[in-house]
């Protein structure tokens, strides 16, 4: 018989991000609404806090609104999340949903704040709705 057994080694436990995955039903609408604009769609959570771990507190929010959207038309693209009332994270980053990418260029989703922060972003006419689900991943 051959088992395969994996043993972790000592260390420190894996950093984590807590946030928000965006609902599959409300991910599928708005990949019609806005379509993505570069090969590697992502597409998939809202980043509350980086470098977390399991004792972490999940947020208690459940819902959201896309405000804007933002691409540099270099191989980011995301969209702009407002929660409880505010699309400012305590690290003063701004709640967004990394859209798409180009990773043959070399871009990578925690560019998107980056972006924001460059480039600002554009509201849209009306806020939309989506529902999300606390995690961490």
């Amino acid at each position: 018989m051959n088992m395969h057994l994996t043993f972790r080694r000592n260390g420190p436990p894996p950093r984590l991000v807590t946030g928000w995955k965006l609902d599959r039903v409300d991910r599928a609408g708005l990949l019609a609404r806005f379509p993505p604009l570069f090969p590697d769609v992502v597409a998939d959570h809202v980043t509350l806090r980086s470098g977390t771990d399991a004792n972490t507190p999940l947020p208690e929010d459940e819902r959201g609104e896309i405000i804007g959207e933002i691409d540099d038309r270099d191989g980011v693209q995301a969209l702009v999340v407002r929660i409880g009332g505010s699309c400012v994270r305590a690290d003063d980053g701004i709640f967004h949903i990394t859209w798409s990418l180009d990773r043959r260029r070399g871009r990578r989703a925690k560019e998107s704040n980056e972006v924001i922060a460059r480039l600002g972003w554009r509201a849209l006419a009306e806020p939309i709705p989506i529902r999300l689900h606390p995690a961490r991943f």
